[in-house]
């Protein structure tokens, strides 16, 4: 039982940093012009040897943006919130009980990670300035699609796992 509780709360972890990773770092778009530095994109700034502020994100018009970087930050919260809840249902909880909140916590963290890279996908060219439309997606992008399943699985874990001694 110790090694499996091992196992959930580094899974757990896990997922936690990748979703602060992708929240963080500023990698989400990458563009390459022919013969420049890369220029690296994220919900806040967009940087190569300098950073300025993604252009127009705090307009109506950068509404997507604001609804990715809001629901990222939400994720991880819930994230962190989940991972304190578990911790505190395994002394607060009767023998044999699932940990149903927990369970919730995490698939509304996991919900919204989905919703934020969905939007990001959909929206991207609406974020961007014309000269940053050519490019691919970046490796926080990336981070942020691969936390979305281990959230959802740590979720689903929590739903099937019980308390034992």
């Amino acid at each position: 039982m110790l090694i499996i509780l091992a196992f959930i709360i580094l899974f757990h972890l896990a997922a936690a940093i990748l979703l602060f990773v992708a929240t963080i770092h500023n990698a989400w778009w990458l563009v390459s012009p022919a013969g420049l530095d890369v220029i690296y994109t994220d919900l806040w700034y967009s940087c190569n040897s300098t950073c300025y502020p993604v252009w127009n994100s705090h307009t109506a018009d950068a509404a997507y943006l604001q609804a990715v970087q809001a629901t990222m930050i939400l994720a991880t919260i819930l994230c962190c919130v989940s991972f304190f809840v578990f911790i505190l249902q395994l002394f607060r909880i009767k023998q044999g009980e699932r940990f149903i909140f927990t369970a919730i916590i995490q698939l509304l963290a996991s919900l919204c990670v989905m919703i934020a890279v969905a939007i990001y996908t959909a929206q991207k060219n609406s974020f961007h300035v014309k000269s940053l439309q050519e490019g691919s997606y970046g490796s926080s992008y990336i981070l942020a699609w691969v936390s979305f399943p281990m959230t959802l699985i740590g979720g689903i874990m929590y739903l099937v796992l019980r308390k034992r001694k």
